[in-house]
C-alpha cells in the first residue's frame, strides 16, 4: 500500500513540494486528505458542502459534532466572513500560530452549517506545522480538520495506522495520505468560545487558563 500514489511522502521540503499539486487536485474533487499536524494526524479537505459531506462519511461523525478549520493567515478568516472580536483579536495576536482554537461568530454565507458548533460559531486554529502551512497556503483557503481516528480509537500518530484502518478508502481513491512519519503526540489545543460577551474556555488544552488571562483577564473557565 505504501507504493500507492495516494500514500505520499510528506517529510522533507522536497517531498512536501512534490506532493502539493496532486493533493490540491484531490481536494478540488471533493475528496479527503490525511495530513500531519503539530499533535496527531488529521483528516480534512476543502471548505464546501460536498467536501464536508465526504469528510462526515469517512469519519463517521455523529450529528452535532462539527469540524474545525485550519488557517495559515488571518486574512483567511475575513474571506470566510468570520469575525475576530476585540478579545479574540488579542488572543490571536498573542498565541497564533499555536495550540489555541478560537470559536468565532460569522461566516453564515460561506461556511457550511455542518462546521458550526452548538455555540453558534466556527472553530478556527492557525497551525504552526510548517509542511501543513505550505499546503494551506498553496490551497489559498482554510481546510477542514478532525483527528484521524475511528470512534473510541486513539488518533493516529503514523500513516501506517491510517492505512490499516482506512485501506478501503485509499484503494477507492477517496483518501490521500500525506506520510510524515511518526508524530510525537501532545496535548490538544485549548478551545475558547469567542461568540459571547466574554471569552469562555470550552476545552482545556496546551495553553493554561492562567496564561490566557494574561491577555484577556475576564476569561471564564479553566484550562
Amino acid at each position: 500500500m505504501k507504493g500507492d500514489s495516494l500514500v505520499v511522502p510528506f517529510w522533507s521540503p522536497e517531498e512536501v513540494e512534490a506532493s502539493i499539486s496532486g493533493t490540491l487536485a484531490h481536494m478540488a474533487s471533493g475528496k479527503v486528505v490525511a495530513y500531519p499536524t503539530e499533535t496527531v494526524y488529521g483528516f480534512g479537505g476543502a471548505v464546501d458542502e460536498d467536501s464536508v459531506q465526504q469528510l462526515v462519511e469517512l469519519k463517521g461523525r455523529a450529528p452535532g459534532k462539527p469540524f474545525l478549520l485550519l488557517i495559515a493567515g488571518s486574512e483567511m478568516i475575513s474571506r470566510l466572513g468570520l469575525h475576530l472580536t476585540g478579545y479574540a483579536s488579542s488572543l490571536a495576536a498573542r498565541f497564533w500560530p499555536g495550540p489555541l482554537t478560537l470559536v468565532l461568530p460569522g461566516g453564515e454565507k460561506r461556511v457550511p452549517a455542518r462546521l458550526r458548533g452548538p455555540e453558534g460559531g466556527v472553530a478556527v486554529r492557525w497551525t504552526p506545522h510548517r509542511a501543513l502551512t505550505r499546503l494551506i497556503l498553496a490551497h489559498g483557503d482554510p481546510i477542514t480538520s478532525t483527528s484521524a481516528n475511528r470512534p473510541r480509537v486513539p488518533p493516529a500518530t503514523t500513516a501506517d495506522e491510517i492505512v490499516n484502518q482506512w485501506g478501503d478508502a485509499i484503494r477507492r481513491g477517496t483518501l490521500r495520505v500525506l506520510d510524515a512519519g511518526r508524530l510525537n503526540p501532545s496535548e490538544p489545543s485549548t478551545v475558547v468560545d469567542c461568540t459571547g460577551r466574554v471569552p469562555r474556555v470550552i476545552r482545556p488544552g496546551q495553553i493554561a487558563a492562567a496564561k490566557l488571562r494574561e491577555t484577556v483577564p475576564d476569561l471564564v473557565g479553566d484550562a
